[in-house]
């Protein structure tokens, strides 16, 4: 009887060990570098996740403005995009070409992302050093909008 219970341990300690384990090297999602990434890489840091779309203009019109963030934040606030439509790896290199997207795109999400997709866009979610989404914004922004938005919520 005790030899079923210890056996009947050291499996429970086996499954709960290869679960921690699989956690630390699963990946959330991948980007069109073909980079992965998880979530508690980025804790202690703001991130910014911008969806946006082909056929929506006011997002092709804030490329420049997140490009700009981009370039003066590269390591300090990282920027994602990611598609709102399904769209193949060859079409996102096209995408990302066309309109001149210098950071990185969400190419593969693996596990659920700290944000539903959005109804409308363009839109940008800040999440925060926590993980979770501190603020959705609508419509198009610019590097300002987005350094305001992070500044007002570093002193909530």
């Amino acid at each position: 009887m005790l030899r079923k219970f210890l056996f009947s341990l050291l499996i429970i300690a086996g499954l709960l060990a290869g679960m921690y384990g699989y956690s630390l090297v699963r990946n959330d999602f991948t980007t069109d570098d073909g980079l992965s990434h998880q979530w508690r890489d980025y804790e202690g840091k703001w991130v910014v996740v911008n969806y946006f779309a082909l056929w929506c203009a006011p997002c092709l019109r804030e490329m420049p403005e997140l490009n700009k963030f981009h370039q003066q934040n590269e390591g300090d606030i990282p920027l994602f995009a990611i598609s709102f439509d399904d769209v193949t790896p060859q079409e996102l290199a096209e995408l990302k070409q066309k309109f001149a997207i210098q950071f990185p795109v969400i190419a593969d999400i693996e596990q659920p992302l700290p944000m539903a997709k959005p109804n409308s866009l363009p839109a940008t979610f800040i999440i925060g050093p926590d993980g979770e989404v501190k603020k959705q914004l609508l419509g198009e922004q610019s590097a300002a909008s987005l350094y305001s938005a992070i500044e007002i919520l570093q002193t909530l």
